[in-house]
This record gives structure tokens, sequence and C-alpha cells, in this order.
């Protein structure tokens, strides 16, 4: 498996942010081929001291080639370019193979 993590941090007006990225990011997100599972939050807390982050996201592909095959598809793409219209505070992406464990 493979998971794509995007970190959030705080948008210029937190309230447009939910609210787009709720009605219209998602729905775009949910129609990139391979995608396996995906979770977001709006409570993001530290372990101690401030988050830098205001939200979260996780998506799950089988595999490297999958991640990357959803993200160059069209709808990957519109995804992509739909970031700038809700998250003013930018985006942070990471991918990593997840190796042992369950979930």
């Amino acid at each position: 498996m493979h998971k794509m993590v995007v970190l959030y941090p705080e948008p210029t007006d937190p309230d447009h942010f939910r609210d787009y990225y709720v009605t219209t990011h998602l729905p775009l997100v949910t129609q990139m081929p391979g995608l396996l599972a995906w979770r977001y939050s709006f409570d993001v807390a530290a372990a101690q001291g401030q988050t830098p982050y205001f939200a979260v996201f996780e998506a799950e592909f089988a595999d490297a080639a999958a991640m990357g095959a959803a993200t160059a598809s069209p709808e990957g793409r519109r995804v992509s370019a739909d970031v700038t219209n809700y998250a003013t505070g930018g985006a942070v992406v990471i991918h990593y193979p997840v190796q042992g464990g369950t979930d």
C-alpha cells in the first residue's frame, strides 16, 4: 500500500476552506482512479504546543505506480489545480509506502 498525506497550514478564511473542501474539493478527489480509501480532519492537534496545520488529508493507493497514475490522470490534475481555490495557506504533500502493522 502507498499513502499520500496532505497537510494544510492555517488558511486566511477557515470557514471558506471547510465549506469549499467538503462541497467541492472532496467530490473531485473521489473521482481519482485507483483511490482505495481516503479520510480527512479539521481537528488537527499537536502532541505538545500548537499545531502548524489546520487540516489533514490521507489517501491510499495500491502502490506508488497507482498513485502516480492517479495524480497524472485528468481527474488528478483537476484535484491539484483546485487546491488554490481554498488552501490560501498552501499545502504540504508527502507520500510513502506503508510497511508493517495492521490497518
